[in-house]
């Protein structure tokens, strides 16, 4: 049983380590939503949001998070007894949308369910593996840049290098990378830059030998995105076309996709996931766990959902140094020949490092629920 007695929110801006280029635009820092859940009994949780500053990547932002928590979840959070964690996911479905900020406590729950379980969360999801593989994602940069960075990757034993295309940046850095590392496990990632008029580009992707295209089409080219599969040896792999477990059906009984890329804050959360990673084996699509720039607090969800059997490729979560320096947990994230060792400890793994949070930190809003029932902010 959980009963949460207050919740603090905190909200920090983290800077990068490097500058991180997309279709979609340039990233040099993190505004981090994080919710820190506490229970009478001495547990606490913690989850974060992976939304950003601008509706680039989906319609939410920073402030819709915000507003979101401080209106609707944080009162229902504080004002019901909760005797798992799905259950906040059944109790909000009557509100649309918002996946990132449902996820930004829902993950916390989870955590402090695990911790009660006296079970890492990985082992309460049905997680099996000790050990999960990853790869890295590399942003749209100058070639000999680029090249310089593949080869310090597949030096360090990362299972697959992911870099950013849109049109104009990807036959030229694809032709480099596989001349230079004709062996490496390659794959792209469009951002949804592509269009109708690009198939011809896309066509010539084959030759290349990837391991998948992710997401060349806008999110709502269901018809283009069946059609281009069709066409394709290559892998299409979606991502921000699946929001939910009805988005994931569609994509598979339309065949426009092969891989679905799974990010807890874009599905809302570890429950739509667990769901969704059962409808994927029953109809053997490939999964695997993307990223979004999170702090060790969100790589560690990532970590524990990517030790289900449904996962079967290297996912995005690379070493926390490869972001942050240093990063808000105890110990980092370190990658090992390519695998991460998942955490066997209670909960998610990883201690937060309270130090570091103040550090980044600009705003903290607390909020517990009063004893004639009131909702009271501070």
């Amino acid at each position: 049983m959980i009963e949460i007695e207050e919740v603090v929110l905190h909200r920090l801006q983290m800077p990068l380590q490097m500058r991180f280029e997309t279709s979609f635009g340039v990233q040099t820092d993190r505004d981090v939503i994080l919710a820190e859940l506490r229970v009478a009994d001495g547990w606490v949780g913690w989850g974060e949001s992976v939304a950003l500053r601008s509706p680039w990547y989906s319609e939410e932002t920073t402030d819709s998070v915000w507003d979101f928590l401080i209106n609707e979840a944080i009162p229902r959070i504080l004002e019901t007894t909760w005797d798992h964690p799905r259950e906040f996911t059944h109790a909000m479905q009557k509100i649309h949308g918002n996946f990132m900020a449902k996820f930004t406590v829902e993950g916390a729950l989870w955590d402090i369910w695990a911790q009660q379980q006296h079970q890492p969360l990985a082992r309460v999801l049905g997680g099996t593996k000790t050990r999960v593989a990853v790869g890295v994602s590399i942003g749209i940069k100058p070639l000999e840049d680029l090249l310089n960075e593949v080869g310090q990757y597949v030096e360090a034993g990362y299972q697959r290098i992911k870099i950013k295309v849109k049109p104009g940046w990807d036959l030229e850095p694809i032709q480099a990378i596989r001349r230079a590392f004709p062996a490496v496990s390659l794959m792209v990632d469009a951002n949804t830059a592509y269009g109708p008029e690009h198939l011809n580009i896309l066509r010539a992707f084959d030759d290349w030998n990837l391991l998948m295209i992710e997401q060349p089409f806008p999110a709502e080219a269901w018809e283009l995105s069946a059609h281009t599969q069709h066409l394709l040896k290559t892998p299409i792999c979606l991502d921000e076309s699946i929001c939910t477990l009805s988005d994931a059906r569609r994509a598979i009984e339309m065949k426009a996709c092969q891989i679905i890329n799974v990010k807890l804050g874009r599905i809302g959360g570890i429950q739509p996931a667990l769901d969704l990673a059962q409808l994927a084996e029953a109809h053997n699509v490939q999964l695997w766990c993307g990223g979004m720039l999170e702090t060790g607090i969100g790589r560690a969800f990532n970590i524990a959902i990517a030790t289900l059997s449904a996962f079967t490729l290297p996912g995005d979560t690379a070493a926390s140094q490869r972001y942050w320096k240093p990063d808000i947990i105890v110990p980092e994230v370190t990658v090992n020949a390519g695998y991460i060792t998942v955490p066997d400890i209670p909960g998610r793994g990883f201690e937060v490092n309270r130090e570091l949070v103040n550090r980044y930190q600009w705003v903290q809003r607390h909020f517990r629920q009063g004893q004639t029932g009131n909702f009271w902010r501070w």
